[in-house]
């Protein structure tokens, strides 16, 4: 009876789901859970809807409601939530450690790249061209620059990582 009752009823529901879904902030396949659960609740309960497609409709519409009121009541956190390591002693040495191999890998690159990546680097973010007014190269040879120098730090980098994984 509910494998019939499910195969009858899945065609409308995903129709269903699929409508209702982009005015109420879910996702069509949140939806369908929250009502085929709501389904196996009332077969337990009070056995199978009178009218299981009538029922459906109501029940998607009900779940897309509910959705809708979630969603006008949830608020976007004001910063990334914090991350719970960050202040314990182990956290703060690794990445200070792992800090100082970056400037120290940075201060070995050839030619140009150590201001260039430095620049990249620097806290307040700057634009590319900011980048290219402070190192006098031409904006639009910041890139391949950019790209040519991270792959030397790159390369620079690489055994380091594999010799400090391999300590084990």
């Amino acid at each position: 009876m509910t494998d019939d009752l499910v195969a009858t009823l899945r065609p409308l529901l995903i129709a269903e789901a699929r409508a209702e879904a982009p005015a109420s902030g879910a996702e069509p396949g949140d939806l369908e859970q929250a009502v085929w659960l709501r389904l196996l609740e009332r077969l337990d309960s009070d056995g199978p809807p009178p009218d299981p497609p009538g029922w459906l409709r109501r029940a998607v519409r009900s779940e897309a409601r509910r959705s809708r009121r979630t969603t006008r009541l949830e608020r976007p956190y004001e910063n990334e939530p914090a991350d719970e390591n960050a202040g314990d002693p182990e956290h703060l040495a690794l990445a200070a450690a792992r800090h100082r191999a970056l400037r120290e890998a940075v201060r070995r690159l050839p030619g140009r790249c150590p201001r260039l990546v430095e620049a990249l680097l620097a806290p307040h973010d700057p634009t590319y061209r900011e980048i290219a007014g402070e190192l006098g190269i031409s904006q639009g040879s910041l890139g391949p620059e950019r790209s040519r120098c991270l792959g030397c730090l790159r390369r620079l980098l690489t055994p380091e990582v594999a010799a400090r994984g391999a300590r084990g």
